[in-house]
């Protein structure tokens, strides 16, 4: 599979605005006052593909953190599959060094995506407590997209925008990817190992959103070098890659 670098094109102020404004006008199905809204789930497909680039996942999980901190917070959700059939959740957590260890703890295995079961779980969750993002970082794609659709569609009836990490170039996988993220009202975007800066500005642009909203994602496209993040992620949730 070959990997290509992520490129930074956020989307022109003009887009960043109109779509700021249309988050501001559409009734959010988390209550702002909730603590619950601060609850992202981070995704991770840890099949045998990803083993060259697992250790940099664990690393980047942390910028997640950071900028939720900056928010007041966030609880992350650790969730990933592999093997022939495994795919275990951890509790919630607000430690970041915690989820590193557990991270730390998770060796790849081979055996095929479990993305439809994932994004299943995602729901259950949400159906229990809102949950305001869920972040997936994978390379593959080996089931029904029609199936991993229908999954994303019932994603999104609960309110919850998937944030689609795709390493590698492989087409099936971004066809599937872009259209999770569409149909959740989420963003797509591509990134390898030489792209690890702008994969960890993204991260930390989709907590801002689990965390705050537009509002966060504001605050953070006029910190130094946040703006382009935050323009690259309106500019996918927009449908403009």
């Amino acid at each position: 599979m070959v990997s290509r670098r992520v490129t930074t094109t956020g989307a022109t102020t003009g887009e960043v605005d109109a779509f700021l404004r249309k988050i501001a006008i559409t009734p959010s199905p988390i209550s702002k006052s909730s603590s619950a809204a601060r609850r992202l789930v981070f995704g991770l497909d840890a099949t045998m593909s990803r083993q060259p680039t697992w250790d940099l996942a664990c690393t980047l999980q942390a910028a997640m953190f950071e900028e939720a901190a900056a928010l007041g917070g966030l609880e992350v959700q650790l969730v990933y599959y592999r093997g022939p059939s495994e795919c275990r959740a951890s509790r919630w957590t607000p430690d970041a060094i915690k989820l590193a260890a557990l991270m730390g703890r998770v060796g790849c295995q081979g055996g095929p995506t479990q993305l439809a079961r994932m994004i299943r779980h995602v729901e259950d969750e949400a159906a229990r407590a809102p949950v305001g993002a869920f972040v997936f970082v994978g390379d593959a794609m080996e089931e029904g997209i029609d199936a991993v659709c229908a999954a994303a569609g019932q994603l999104a009836l609960r309110g919850v925008p998937a944030f689609m990490f795709q390493e590698g170039s492989d087409s099936a996988v971004t066809t599937a990817y872009r259209e999770v993220a569409r149909l959740t009202g989420g963003a797509w975007a591509r990134f390898d190992a030489g792209a690890a800066g702008e994969l960890r500005n993204l991260l930390r642009a989709a907590a801002a959103y689990a965390a705050g909203g537009a509002e966060a994602l504001t605050r953070l496209a006029r910190q130094p070098g946040g703006a382009a993040a935050a323009g690259r992620l309106v500019a996918s949730m927009r449908g403009g890659q």
